[in-house]
């Protein structure tokens, strides 16, 4: 008890803890800010690779557009509903199944 004693009253440790704790919980970069940069780092790095796909989708279309005369036609009915002037267009939109 005695050892415990003297240790808490060692200035060294008492300067220490003191330290540790206030990197832990005061300092502005502290373990929930730690945390939190972290979880915002994973959003940011699966928002990234989602764009990194679509930005590779949308260069495989430009380039089968720029090819093809008759990928523009189909890829203006598909994408963007246009029509011929004498046709009529049919959108058909599926619902999900519920769960």
């Amino acid at each position: 008890m005695k050892r415990l004693i003297d240790l808490f009253r060692n200035k060294y440790f008492i300067a220490i803890a003191a330290f540790a704790v206030w990197m832990l919980f005061f300092d502005k970069n502290d373990i929930i800010a730690q945390y939190e940069y972290s979880v915002q780092v994973k959003k940011l790095q699966q928002e990234k690779d989602f764009y990194t796909k679509e930005i590779a989708l949308v260069k495989k279309d430009l380039k089968e557009l720029d090819s093809n005369l008759n990928s523009a036609e189909k890829f203006a009915r598909e994408k963007y509903f246009m029509k011929k002037a004498n046709e009529d267009v049919f959108v058909i939109v599926r619902e999900e199944a519920k769960k």
